[in-house]
């Protein structure tokens, strides 16, 4: 096993593995509940889209840990479910069969470029400064859902966000687990992480805002009433002209993934001169991940940002993706205490909200005093919390990128394929936005 993974090349062993792989798996599971409680909105029967959004997870990230070997999870993703269910299927009054089937489209046209050099050469085309402002920029959005998770901060009609409610129950014990998790991470404690989650739980059992479920074991769903809508479905997809929503779905999905997969290997170290190794790989983890979904009935999958959770507690081989998959498989027969875990934020908001911290490292190495190399960075990092997206972070840091490079004369410098994206998201944000 330490042949296959290389865990001694990497400095790991099989129990940081372990332990990160259960990091990331209880910061992710949410998605397991949620996912189906969003498509459901859609008229999405719920443990269909449930079975389906497992199976989908669990087939991209073991694919993503045995063969491009990264300790990154991959699940329907937050934002992409919305946007099929309450623009694609709300507002265009069309079936969610018919929009499932242009997600199908999209995941083939994933795939096709999954397996070419263009979507790999992209990544290898973007600059040093982008890639560690995108790093940056996923960490302050972590470490945003996790202080909003917690309570921490809210919603403000005159400041936008304010602070939460320190009296409540549910922010005093997130600020407990926030403060123990630091203590431990602090004293280098092994483990930290997950540690904290594990002292948070007992004391939300301890102070009633925990309970166990009656019933903790149940036979999954049956997919029946979504497997196979999306293929079906296919001839009206075209017949209603949806390649606005197809583009739509490949666009987001393609630099979702591409942001979260950068700013997760940069974290672990595992790039090399700003190059991400077994690109095609890691990218036909997630490819199939979105067709395979579609077939079963689920929304697009992207990259975890979670994974990051699991980095910070020492995960850096595959087999992190592997211990994530099988807690994945697990949760289908245990679908009532994932739910009462998963809606309890203080469980992991204090590790999203450490993680955050963690990912601002390769801000030291940005060149700000070079203001065309500076910028696109900040506004990058700033964008995504702000905006709620990794999407609109990245299409902001492809814009004014090359446009900065050709006011400086410098446009030379820009590999040409910045210069089409930097067209493609200015069309994204005119005409398609999120």
């Amino acid at each position: 096993m330490d042949r296959f993974f290389s865990f001694s090349e990497k400095g790991t062993n099989i129990r940081r593995e372990v332990l990160a792989g259960l990091t990331t798996f209880l910061t992710m599971v949410y998605i397991v509940v949620v996912n189906p409680a969003i498509l459901e909105k859609a008229g999405m029967d719920f443990g269909a889209v449930f079975v389906a959004t497992v199976l989908a997870s669990v087939i991209s990230t073991l694919i993503m840990g045995l063969f491009a070997n990264y300790p990154i999870a991959i699940a329907p993703g937050m934002g992409l479910n919305a946007y099929f269910a309450f623009s694609v299927v709300g507002q265009s009054k069309i079936g969610w069969e018919t929009a499932m089937g242009a997600v199908l489209v999209a995941g083939i046209l994933f795939l096709i470029l999954s397996v070419t050099r263009f979507r790999e050469g992209l990544i290898n085309a973007i600059p040093s400064s982008l890639k560690f402002g995108i790093t940056a920029g996923i960490g302050l959005f972590i470490a945003f859902i996790g202080l909003k998770s917690a309570g921490i901060i809210v919603g403000d009609e005159v400041n936008l966000v304010g602070l939460g409610d320190f009296h409540s129950p549910m922010t005093i014990l997130s600020l407990c687990g926030l403060f123990v998790t630091l203590v431990l991470m602090t004293l280098r404690v092994p483990g930290a992480l997950f540690l904290g989650m594990v002292l948070t739980a007992l004391g939300a059992w301890m102070s009633g805002l925990f309970e166990l479920p009656q019933r903790w074991v149940t036979l999954p769903p049956s997919m029946a009433p979504t497997f196979g809508a999306a293929v079906d479905s296919l001839p009206q997809v075209f017949e209603h002209g949806l390649y606005a929503v197809i583009f739509a779905f490949l666009l987001v999905t393609l630099f979702d993934t591409t942001g979260t997969m950068i700013g997760v290997a940069e974290q672990a170290g595992l790039t090399k001169d700003g190059k991400f190794p077994r690109m095609k790989s890691a990218l036909l983890a997630d490819a199939v991940g979105m067709t395979t979904g579609a077939v079963m009935g689920t929304s697009p999958t992207s990259a975890y940002i979670e994974s990051s959770a699991g980095v910070a507690a020492g995960g850096r081989t595959g087999f992190t993706a592997v211990v994530v998959s099988l807690l994945l498989l697990g949760t289908l027969f245990f679908e009532p205490l994932v739910a009462q875990v998963a809606a309890l934020p203080a469980i992991t908001a204090p590790t999203l909200i450490i993680v955050g911290c963690f990912m601002m490292a390769g801000l030291a190495k940005v060149k700000w005093e070079d203001f065309d190399e500076a910028f696109p960075a900040f506004i990058v990092m700033l964008s995504m919390p702000l905006t709620f997206s990794i999407a609109t972070g990245i299409a902001f840091g492809f814009i004014t990128y090359p446009l900065l490079k050709l006011a400086r004369g410098r446009g030379k410098d820009v590999h040409p394929l910045l210069y089409l994206f930097m067209v493609l998201f200015i069309l994204q944000l005119a005409f398609l936005p999120e």
